[in-house]
């Protein structure tokens, strides 16, 4: 770290007194103040199943409607199948946000003031319903008899699973599906753009190509109970562009969309025949990638055709268990694993402490594979991501810390997954960085160059606002049970006269007062798992 000149110091009288007689050692962070900064991309702030209120409240610019449901969204009788999210069954779809996949979703993000992202299924296959829009179940217990489990509202769905513990392997797929064709997936295109335009003129912007296919042989086994070939999600990714494209050209394609490192690396095929210990000498990548990476791959086919995709996009989630804690903060090593595996999105030395078992440094790789491989500087997105907890303040700081990263490290797209639940400590934290005034105050859109010891204890981003040129900085102390003193200090020339304050702690939002404010350097305290937002006003 460079050696910065003498700042003058004036501290804030009560953040003063608390500085005093605080026994933690300070932590330094450092903010180039006059640099010229790089924009980040408000695409960043994106979620996924936003209603219009929580798109309202959080000023968040991109909703997604995704999900396994969505491979076999059925536009014609609004219908889609949860595979094994829920029994391989086909429902109608209801009211709750949750629920829509179609034009209903396109009306709730309008409304919301944000552009929808629609997933459109390549999985050959659509979901049907019975008399009266009743559910199907796609393995009958009826059919093929008792399994390991079944739907208690709709006892005859079952698990696809046998009392031997063994996947039922000679249904028809035809109980709870039916057909389809791209035709039929074009005809839905061309009925959007009729009801809300062309992406240019204000319609569906982003049309997602199907939603990890290289699981469709897990999550939706009734209909696809092989793992997909590489060569086949190139090809229909190719082809569904061009159908698109057809309609509207102005649309942008958004693909591969696959789940996670498993399948950023091998096909659908690959990690089935891995999984069951098939002769790789019949893999795809023996027979159709040439050795190489699927992702890879599929960049270089598409590259070769043309390039159809706009957007290259994957889904992560972290693997030690972070996610899986779900809704509470999971145990205390869960917690400090949740604010060491942020780095996972950009840390070149980070090695991941789970099953993967090397460095990720997810958005550095998207952005490699993608200048190598197919065109440089094609936009890149996270379509989907969650880091678990969002019940509770190791949540807050995740989701804090990641959407800091995220414009730090210049990714042009995200979508959590889902939008939180409005009385979570997580929503408080996403509200405070993009509305926290409730009239759009929000963090700043270029980001700043800004250092700080260890961004495991204590980490810091900061950006100015280009609409008035306010200077602001998002520090989340991550420490679970010890409070943070640290000193900013600004370099460059500054004059700004107030300073308002923001900070999440405890579960509650709450803003402190504004005082005014000169020269170079701020010091304050941070409760133990907060997320403060300093904004400095009125430069000159």
């Amino acid at each position: 770290m460079r050696r910065l000149p003498p700042v003058a110091a004036i501290l804030l009288a009560g953040m003063l007194v608390a500085a005093a007689r605080s026994p933690e050692s300070v932590v330094h962070i450092h903010v180039d103040a006059s640099a010229p900064g790089y924009p980040i991309s408000p695409l960043i702030y994106g979620v996924s199943f936003g209603s219009a209120q929580v798109l309202r409240d959080l000023n968040v610019p991109l909703n997604r409607a995704g999900g396994n449901s969505a491979s076999l969204y059925n536009w014609r009788i609004d219908a889609r199948n949860a595979g094994a999210d829920y029994f391989f069954e086909s429902l109608p779809v209801r009211d709750p946000v949750r629920d829509q996949f179609g034009r209903g979703f396109v009306a709730l993000s309008r409304a919301g003031g944000a552009q929808a992202m629609l997933t459109v299924p390549l999985i050959g296959w659509t979901a049907k319903l019975g008399p009266g829009r009743t559910p199907l179940a796609g393995f009958s217990v009826a059919k093929y008899g008792p399994q390991r489990a079944t739907d208690r509202w709709m006892p005859d769905a079952g698990d696809g699973i046998d009392k031997e513990n063994k996947s039922i392997r000679e249904n028809d797929p035809r109980d709870a599906a039916t057909p389809t064709t791209i035709a039929e997936q074009q005809a839905w295109v061309r009925a959007l753009v009729d009801e809300w335009g062309t992406a240019a003129q204000g319609g569906v912007a982003y049309y997602l190509l199907d939603n990890e296919p290289s699981l469709w042989h897990l999550t939706h086994r009734a209909v696809r109970p092989v793992g997909a070939h590489a060569s086949e999600i190139a090809d229909s990714v190719i082809a569904a562009s061009a159908m698109v494209k057809a309609v509207d050209p102005t649309a942008r394609i958004v693909a591969p969309e696959e789940w996670g490192w498993g399948g950023y690396h091998d096909s659908g095929f690959d990690q089935q025949l891995k999984a069951t210990g098939g002769a790789m000498a019949q893999s795809d990548r023996r027979t159709q990638t040439g050795g190489m990476a699927y992702l890879p791959w599929l960049l270089t086919r598409w590259k070769q055709a043309g390039w159809p995709v706009d957007v290259v996009s994957v889904h992560f989630y972290p693997q030690g268990g972070e996610y899986g804690a779900d809704q509470g903060a999971g145990s205390m090593e869960i917690q400090r694993l949740r604010n060491r595996s942020t780095r996972l999105l950009w840390d070149r030395a980070y090695r991941e402490e789970s099953w993967i078992a090397q460095p990720v440094a997810l958005i550095p790789l998207l952005r490699q594979w993608v200048d190598r491989f197919y065109r440089a500087g094609t936009p890149i997105a996270i379509t989907e991501y969650n880091w678990g907890g969002e019940d509770s303040m190791s949540g807050a700081v995740a989701q804090a810390d990641i959407w800091g990263i995220l414009g730090r490290e210049r990714l042009d797209i995200a979508n959590r997954w889902p939008a939180p639940a409005s009385d979570t400590p997580t929503y408080l934290a996403m509200r405070m960085i993009r509305n926290y005034d409730g009239q759009g105050g929000a963090f700043g859109d270029r980001s700043l160059p800004t250092t700080v010891p260890d961004s495991d204890r204590v980490s810091t981003y900061s950006a100015r606002r280009s609409a008035d040129g306010a200077l602001t900085l998002l520090i989340v102390n991550k420490q679970v049970d010890r409070a943070a003193q640290v000193a900013v200090d600004l370099t460059g020339a500054v004059a700004y006269k107030r300073l308002r304050t923001m900070r999440l702690a405890n579960r509650k939002l709450a803003a402190l007062p504004a005082q005014a404010f000169a020269g170079r350097r701020i010091a304050t305290r941070l409760p133990p798992q907060s997320v403060t937002m300093l904004v400095l006003e009125d430069a000159r």
